[in-house]
């Protein structure tokens, strides 16, 4: 177990580094200096990362620049969301429909809010996106999305792991100055979880930190539990580690 540990925060400082910024979607929340602009633009870009890193940095821009014209915040509160054409594409299954309904949601939590956190605050992070559901469809006739994972389990489909949202979380939360910006004070790094991708969870399983055949909600929690162990105060700061042991190929990597 030490010479994983070993492993893993070597990979750690090789890939939390300055340099994995410009070809990841986290470069969306160093573009904006305003907490407000900043959480808008890391759920937005967050709900679209998923595919080719290339493809959503280019959908990322088109939606926080050409659209929102660099200032998501203000036009978020403008309105102006609502002359968008819905049937329009902007990331793969993301629509302008899509778009306009995380607009609308946002209006609604800043009307109510001084900042998004506040669902977050008091609680753990999966009350927290259950709580940003809620507040999202409550500005959408009751509607919920399908870009916005459910937590919990429902109709007989299993709690769902919310990578995208926990990667949002990592970005907000993680205090650094690397990578991860920290703009949210009142939520531990502690208390995130494990953003569980098909290659993350690949490279857990690999290297014996998830049992679990599944990628759901429990295989989230079982795998943060096992990087709690090599570092209780930030278990998520791992991310970079098995990404970075995906990147250069497996075998390789793991040498214990």
């Amino acid at each position: 177990m030490n010479e994983l540990k070993l492993l893993l925060d070597e990979k750690v400082k090789k890939y939390n580094c300055k340099d994995f910024i410009k070809n990841d979607p986290v470069q969306f929340v160093h573009a904006f200096h305003t907490q407000k602009d900043i959480e808008t633009a890391a759920l937005l870009a967050s709900v679209i990362a998923w595919g080719n890193r290339t493809m959503i940095i280019r959908s990322g821009t088109k939606m926080l620049f050409n659209i929102m014209d660099g200032s998501p915040y203000d036009y978020v509160m403008s309105g102006k969301w609502s002359q968008l054409d819905a049937n329009a594409n902007i990331h793969r299954t993301f629509f302008v429909r899509d778009f306009i309904y995380l607009c609308r949601g946002l209006q609604h939590i800043y009307t109510h809010h001084d900042t998004m956190e506040r669902l977050f605050a008091d609680t753990d992070t999966w009350q927290g996106i259950t709580r940003l559901r809620h507040e999202l469809a409550a500005a959408n006739s009751g509607v919920t999305t399908k870009h916005i994972s459910n937590p919990t389990k429902c109709s007989g489909k299993p709690a769902s792991a919310c990578k995208r949202l926990h990667m949002m979380l990592r970005w907000l939360c993680r205090r650094d100055n690397i990578v991860d910006v920290g703009v949210w004070r009142n939520i531990s790094p502690s208390q995130l979880m494990m953003p569980l991708d098909v290659h993350v969870a690949r490279v857990g399983r690999l290297l014996g930190l998830i049992t679990r055949k599944q990628n759901d909600r429990a295989t989230v929690e079982q795998l943060t539990a096992k990087l709690s162990e090599f570092c209780p105060d930030d278990p998520v700061k791992y991310d970079f580690a098995l990404f970075g042991i995906g990147v250069e190929g497996i075998d390789k990597d793991i040498k214990l």
